[in-house]
């Protein structure tokens, strides 16, 4: 009777072939989802950057506000507002 080797040279190297092919496959992978986590952080500080830019503006903003007593005409965002006439008011004259 002969005995059976379930490890023989041929099925080493086929299962060495199988074994480097998927350590490519999972090396692309890893590769893939570092690009992935490394353009995640880029994004992340660009929101940050935006969300401390937008939080200086409503600060700026806040600033802005009269107290409750003033009762003048609120510019919050810093635009020149010119002045109402009461001549305006009326009609244009056509001739």
């Amino acid at each position: 009777m002969s005995e059976f080797s379930p490890f023989s040279q041929s099925n080493a190297d086929g299962d060495l072939v199988a074994i480097s092919a998927s350590i490519t496959r999972l090396s692309e992978k890893i590769a893939l989802i570092n690009e992935a986590v490394k353009n995640l952080s880029q994004n992340q500080t660009q929101l940050e950057g935006k969300i401390d830019a937008a939080h200086k503006r409503v600060q700026r903003i806040l600033s802005r506000l009269p107290e409750q007593s003033d009762g003048r005409q609120l510019n919050l965002l810093g635009e020149t507002i010119p002045p109402t006439n009461p001549e305006d008011d009326s009609e244009p004259t056509t001739h």
